[in-house]
């Protein structure tokens, strides 16, 4: 884990001198590498934060509030602020998930989690109460590993429609890839990626220095395509190459294999096609991939679908503004916002406003690989340098401050 693509095994130095270090006994790996949880990269970042900001010579104001509205240069919040801009920057993450159709009746019946990640939201499951887990993706091996901490032994239903699982990824430090992945049309591209997975297979080295390779070329590969060879990736390669490239952390791939092993864990490929009540279970039906239904009475259905980036314009009050005045617009391939090449915000023709950058994950339609900390921060650099060029401020050598 890294905060940018220039500081390879900074967060690992901070972490061995943190207390939590010799307190988490499965972070440390037997071949010595680390795999802390989450939180203590949280915590990596807020003080390389909070050290940025006491270094900097501009002034720095951070507000708990919620951004309503965007109008001729200044950004109404719900506390009642009216903060004036010269210019605004889009650094919004990941949108919440969305409700499946056949879920919306369910959405405030006991059984239904629709979001995990709430504090809390795992806390009432019962030791013994079947679960169905929508999603088989790394929230839901998150999912799974969390409920089998606090303590729950009854059954787990995983499902999705190609009922695929993350892998796992490879302790320590790995080799590094020659292979080169920037040129030729889609399919000339995947055919050499597993020519060279088994080519590396036959030296002995495994398919994730091969995909890593690919992974660090991303931003560049993704810009190279054409617009139809994109749409060809996203919707036939996209859920094989999620898999592969977002890997459970090894102490939750022995929890999955564990659970799997005794059968509390089956992963299915299957659609859900309804929902209906019992009392304070559920009732679900399943159309499974290989043909045939499925009925499934389950006391919690969790959704790990993932964030509903199709639906981000209107996952809240600030960015359903920004779109009904014509000032961003989600782009042509359902992943954020449209940008252009310096990550500004494309308006609508005839539209006069101040510039909107987009920083992060919601660029990634233009830019690719825009998922991972180091790729986002790296990025962040750029729309920070061209926040500057707007303004027409020169840049310090100590830009960006990290």
């Amino acid at each position: 884990m890294q905060l940018a693509g220039d500081e390879e095994g900074a967060f690992d130095h901070w972490y061995r001198h943190q207390p939590a270090f010799t307190v988490d006994v499965q972070a440390l790996r037997p071949d010595g590498s680390i795999y802390p949880q989450r939180g203590q990269f949280g915590r990596y970042v807020a003080q390389r934060f909070a050290d940025a900001a006491a270094s900097s010579g501009g002034r720095l104001r951070h507000l708990r509030d919620r951004a309503l509205a965007f109008h001729q240069g200044t950004v109404t919040t719900d506390g009642g602020l009216q903060l004036k801009a010269d210019l605004l920057v889009l650094a919004i993450s990941h949108p919440p998930p969305s409700l499946p159709a056949q879920a919306e009746a369910w959405r405030h019946h006991p059984a239904l989690i629709a979001n995990p990640w709430q504090p809390g939201a795992l806390d009432a499951i019962a030791p013994h109460a079947r679960v169905a887990v929508m999603g088989t993706g790394l929230t839901m091996a998150d999912t799974v590993a969390t409920l089998d901490r606090l303590g729950h032994r009854g059954s787990i239903v995983a499902f999705s429609r190609h009922g695929l699982l993350s892998r796992g990824n490879l302790s320590g430090a790995g080799a590094t890839w020659p292979g080169d992945y920037q040129q030729g049309s889609l399919r000339q591209r995947l055919r050499q990626i597993r020519l060279d997975v088994a080519y590396a297979a036959q030296q002995g080295l495994s398919w994730q220095v091969v995909l890593d390779a690919v992974r660090q070329q991303g931003q560049r590969i993704w810009q190279a395509l054409s617009v139809a060879d994109r749409q060809r990736f996203l919707r036939h390669l996209r859920h094989y190459w999620d898999v592969h490239r977002y890997r459970v952390a090894p102490q939750v791939a022995e929890v999955l294999e564990a659970r799997q092993r005794t059968g509390s864990l089956q992963v299915q490929a299957a659609r859900l096609l309804s929902i209906s009540g019992e009392g304070e279970t559920l009732r679900l039906t399943l159309a499974r991939r290989g043909g045939g239904v499925q009925t499934l009475s389950v006391d919690h259905l969790i959704l790990t679908t993932g964030p509903a980036h199709r639906a981000l314009t209107d996952s809240q009050p600030f960015l359903q503004d920004l779109a009904r005045r014509g000032l961003i617009r989600a782009d042509a391939l359902g992943m954020g916002l449209e940008v252009d090449s310096r990550s500004r915000a494309v308006a609508e023709p005839h539209v006069e406003a101040l510039p909107v950058l987009v920083a992060g994950p919601a660029a990634r339609g233009r830019f690719g690989e825009l998922m991972g900390l180091p790729q986002v921060a790296d990025h962040a650099a750029d729309v920070a340098a061209q926040a500057l060029l707007t303004l027409g401020i020169p840049q310090d050598s100590r830009c960006p401050a990290y």
